[in-house]
């Protein structure tokens, strides 16, 4: 499984794990047919590059302040609507945010750890999770269109900083 923001190292080549993720996604749509235009590869680019979640007009202001453009909200929605759907990237409901998918290649369900402290997202993609939603679902006769678990609580360094949590504990003995 490729590595979660969350859990990268304090060297993380930052601009080589973004210039991968362009590259790949150059890649995907070139094969499925669809156009990466210029502002949808810059959109992702946008996405990625803090490797945390990212609001559409967070997105709106960067394009404005760093490229001029005069992009309006419905074609910085349309460029993330289509990077949704070549599954670059996933919508965080609960943050009304976007994060950049760590294996758009292979199909998976959307898992998500977010931090309430620092809004860290980590990406899962755990075949069990995914199998046991599907098999309660059909148990019920719920046919599933879109499956997305977010758990809200705090990341390790965050639950560290905590007096008395128990990662702090754990870390303190």
């Amino acid at each position: 499984m490729a590595k979660s923001p969350a859990l990268l190292e304090a060297d993380h080549d930052h601009r080589h794990c973004v210039d991968n993720a362009l590259a790949v996604a150059t890649e995907l749509c070139q094969r499925r047919g669809a156009r990466l235009t210029v502002l949808r590869r810059r959109v992702l680019e946008l996405v990625w590059r803090s490797h945390g979640p990212v609001g559409a007009y967070e997105i709106l202001d960067w394009l404005r302040s760093e490229d001029g453009r005069t992009a309006a909200p419905p074609t910085v929605y349309r460029a993330l609507d289509f990077l949704i759907e070549q599954r670059l990237i996933h919508r965080i409901e609960s943050l009304n945010a976007f994060v950049g998918c760590i294996d758009p290649i292979n199909p998976h369900t959307g898992q998500y750890l977010i931090c309430r402290d620092c809004r860290t997202v980590t990406e899962l993609d755990d075949d069990g999770i995914s199998h046991a939603i599907r098999r309660q679902a059909q148990q019920r006769g719920f046919q599933i269109g879109q499956q997305t678990v977010e758990v809200h609580g705090l990341c390790e360094n965050c639950a560290g900083k905590k007096p008395g949590s128990e990662i702090g504990r754990q870390s303190a003995s």
